[in-house]
């Protein structure tokens, strides 16, 4: 015989190698288009929400509260205060915030 035992089995060792990792680099590409990438979008749409709050909003916090922003803090503080009934308001954390009812329109200026 002209081929050994030992030098067939590395010819086949060698494509199998890279043959193992496919199923796993299939199943990684897999995981980021099914979770990783919507996770990445639906937090940046609600950076951009958090960001646009204004002064007239009507808007649901992750509590279940629903109210209209009264004030929304510029310092630095990620506050912004939500009145939930008449004379009735609570100072709430931006983040916090799920959803925006209905939007108030800017003042013509």
């Amino acid at each position: 015989m002209l081929v050994t035992p030992a030098y067939a089995q590395d010819a086949v060792g060698a494509g199998s190698a890279f043959a193992s990792f496919v199923p796993l680099i299939l199943i990684f590409l897999i995981m980021y288009f099914l979770l990783i990438r919507p996770q990445q979008k639906k937090l940046k749409e609600h950076q951009a929400m958090v960001a646009a709050l204004r002064r007239g909003d009507q808007v649901v916090t992750g509590g279940g509260l629903v109210g209209k922003v009264v004030r929304v803090k510029d310092d630095g503080s990620n506050e912004v205060e939500v009145e939930i009934a008449d004379g009735v308001k609570v100072r709430v954390m931006k983040h916090t915030i799920t959803q925006v009812l209905s939007k108030t329109e800017p003042a013509a200026g």
